[in-house]
């Protein structure tokens, strides 16, 4: 017995996928499979490049193995047949006239068209004919082909409305009868014309073709006749140069097969807002909001198989064959990159060299095979196969539930050791027990609505699922009284372990959907938390603005002070620009000293308006707690808590002498040895205003060598000074530095 006989349907059609196919098909140019040849990863990538552009619809066009093979014995084709090779280089050449994106535009490139071809191309107008400017008695002909139809009309309408035609005239109408325009008559029409009878009315009346039409009729077959010629001649010159480029055209022709491939899938993709998803190289299928194609308002199917056999149990008219159709649907139209409706950011489905579908019943008279016999032929022949997904719809179908139970197991078992992953419905509670507890295999159960009484479409992993026999013969006309008859048979035992098994899934139910809740609110949590930086970060910014517009006009006003005092000195006013100085450079330091601090477990900080404690410290990010909640922040956004003051004895202020003396090298020089960076910085800014404020352009700063700390103090203020030109080391005395102002 064939496969056919046994199977019937094709593939797609089992899986309720014949009226997609459908649809897709109407966006390719021209009728093919939907299988592409070569490494499907970068058909996607050209795939997902044709994506982003926006492209010209392909032309129609019918298959050109037959003109091929033809061209290849050196037939002479038509011009239309020829034409239509020239319509799908015009096509490339529109889409080499585009800016399309890597890798696309590199491929349409490569495709160079012979200057011979390209000839041939240039003769034909838009329209398919031959261009006139090439053969200039082509227009003649069609000048007087115009000229002599405009004859005929003319003489017609003459006839029509003569005097000795209108005792015969039907009516005046022109009737067109075998492609000629004729005139309807009574008999005795020979009597006033001479004329052919070219057919006859339901009526009896005559369709004659005048004789003076006639003439007129012979000079139009005469004209066609010198244009068949013309058309003859060269479509056998064209013909004779295809010859020699068969093998370019049919490169082309499979060329636009595989750009056809392209397009369709993006077009029909944006058509109904589907997606792609590429196969993996794992043998997982997690598919996350996938709605079937045939069902027009779906409830969305989100499901992770990881395991190799999947037993899908629970309620009748549930939705589980339409899960197992959902399953392998995806798989095959991820397998040959058709796009489907899903969230594909979330969706994987691994690669199976094979998909098979056991879920028609194979029983047939004809063929003298049992329901039972042809599932087990069917199954009979995955001992031949490897790698594959393979979806059975009620299994036990055909024959006594507890041998079938164990029979499949075994089989079930077996298979799965030749890489075979099977999703499975049934309604087998004997076989689902029989393997739940098996590490491969994954429960999956179809739930039920008691309040409404319902299937509710979902689907619930990890649980068996009750069938609702009863309930569902209820719900489709089944009389109550017969219903509980019914309950009264299958024994209270039975009925009990059933309400276990529907508890233990309402339980289960609930704890997932309060998982599901815990999910959405630490999302939500991270979300805002994210806000929060995202602000955080843009006040810093602001604030980084405002600091740097302050800073430019203290710069500013103090150019104004310095200018002011050089015109009357004020010792108050000199008094407060030097402490002004002095608090610029301190904030500075401070903002530095915290920049470099090192943070330590246990130390407070101060987080945004919050206090706490750092727990850990990893890089550039701590661990803190702060009211009872752990918190991971970066280290660049916490600063040191603030602390209870303590009482302090008032030290003695130290002095510092700053010495100013003349120098023959520069005009004014100062003594920085033996002071700590801080008193240096006062001393320097002190005597810098002052040598600004006498228009001093040059002076002398001696810090000493020592363990060159000073030195390094000093070109770091001069560098940042505003009124500082330039600075350099004293020549052979490395201990001054000499700053220009």
């Amino acid at each position: 017995m064939s496969r056919e006989e046994v199977e019937g349907r094709s593939l797609p059609e089992k899986l309720d996928l014949g009226e997609y196919l459908r649809h897709f098909s109407s966006f390719l140019a021209r009728p093919k499979p939907v299988a592409m040849e070569g490494d499907i990863h970068q058909h996607h990538r050209f795939v997902k490049a044709l994506g982003t552009v926006e492209f010209p619809e392909p032309p129609e066009l019918p298959p050109m193995e037959d003109r091929l093979a033809r061209l290849g014995k050196q037939a002479t084709l038509s011009l239309d047949e020829i034409f239509d090779f020239v319509r799908m280089l015009r096509y490339f050449n529109r889409l080499r006239a585009r800016s399309l994106p890597e890798p696309l535009g590199s491929w349409i490139a490569q495709i160079e068209v012979p200057d011979e071809v390209g000839e041939i191309a240039a003769a034909f107008t838009d329209e398919g004919e031959l261009s006139t400017e090439r053969e200039p008695e082509l227009y003649e002909i069609a000048e007087a082909l115009r000229r002599n139809r405009l004859s005929i009309r003319d003489t017609l309408r003459q006839l029509a409305h003569s005097s000795r035609l209108q005792d015969y005239l039907v009516d005046t109408q022109i009737h067109l009868i075998n492609g000629e325009e004729t005139l309807l008559v009574r008999g005795g029409f020979s009597a006033a014309v001479k004329a052919t009878v070219v057919g006859r009315s339901a009526g009896g009346f005559f369709y004659i073709l005048p004789e003076r039409i006639r003439e007129l009729k012979d000079r139009e077959s005469e004209l066609l006749s010198r244009r068949e010629e013309i058309h003859w001649r060269y479509a056998r010159e064209f013909s004779a140069v295809l010859h020699r480029w068969e093998r370019f055209l049919a490169y082309l022709d499979r060329q636009f097969d595989r750009f056809d491939h392209y397009q369709a899938r993006v077009r029909f993709a944006r058509s109904r807002d589907y997606e792609f998803v590429l196969p993996g190289k794992g043998r997982e299928v997690i598919l996350r909001d996938f709605a079937h194609p045939a069902i027009e308002n779906p409830v969305p199917v989100s499901i992770e198989i990881s395991k190799p056999i999947v037993l899908v149990t629970g309620v009748n008219a549930g939705g589980k064959t339409m899960l197992l159709k959902s399953i392998l649907s995806a798989v095959w139209m991820s397998k040959y990159l058709l796009p489907f409706r899903c969230k594909a950011s979330e969706t994987r489905i691994g690669h199976y060299r094979r998909i098979e579908a056991i879920i028609d019943d194979p029983q047939s008279v004809r063929n003298d095979i049992s329901t039972f016999a042809g599932r087990m032929l069917e199954f009979s022949r995955l001992f031949r196969e490897r790698d594959a997904i393979v979806g059975v719809d009620e299994i036990e179908l055909g024959t006594d539930a507890d041998e079938a139970a164990s029979l499949f197991r075994v089989l079930l078992d077996e298979l799965k050791k030749r890489e075979i992953t099977f999703v499975v419905t049934t309604h087998h509670k004997r076989l689902a027990s029989l393997m739940a507890g098996e590490e491969d295999v994954e429960l999956v159960a179809a739930l039920y609505d008691e309040e409404r009484r319902r299937p509710t479409y979902t689907f619930l992993e990890g649980s068996i699922g009750k069938s609702y026999a009863f309930e569902t013969a209820e719900r489709y006309g089944i009389p109550r009284s017969i219903v509980e008859k019914a309950r009264e048979y299958f024994g209270e035992d039975k009925e009990r372990l059933n309400e276990l098994i529907e508890h233990s899934t309402r339980l289960e139910a609930e704890m997932r959907r309060k998982i599901a809740e815990l999910e959405r609110s630490t999302d939500e949590l991270r979300r805002r938390e994210e806000r929060l930086r995202e602000t955080e970060e843009k006040m810093r910014e602001e604030q980084r603005k405002v600091l740097a517009t302050l800073e430019n006009r203290y710069n500013a006003a103090t150019k104004r002070a310095l200018a002011a005092l050089k015109k009357a000195e004020n010792a108050e006013a000199r008094q407060l620009l030097n402490e002004a100085h002095r608090h610029k450079s301190r904030a500075k330091l401070r903002q530095k000293e915290e920049a470099k601090r090192e943070w330590k477990v246990g130390d407070r900080v101060k987080y945004r308006s919050h206090s706490g404690e750092i727990l850990s410290l990893k890089e550039k990010e701590a661990m803190i707690s702060v009211d009872g909640m752990k918190m991971r922040v970066p280290l660049s956004e916490i600063a040191p808590a603030p602390l209870t003051p303590k009482a302090k004895r008032p030290k003695a202020p130290k002095s510092t002498s700053v010495k100013v003396e003349k120098s023959d090298r520069a005009s004014l020089h100062i003594k920085l040895l033996g002071m700590r960076a801080e008193e240096a910085e006062e001393a320097l800014d002190a005597f810098l205003s002052n040598a600004l404020l006498h228009g001093i352009g040059e002076v002398e700063i001696i810090h000493g060598t020592g363990t060159g700390v000073l030195a390094r103090v000093v070109a770091e203020y001069l560098r940042r000074h505003p009124r500082v030109k330039k600075f350099y080391r004293m020549p052979g005395n490395m201990g001054a530095t000499i700053a220009e102002l």
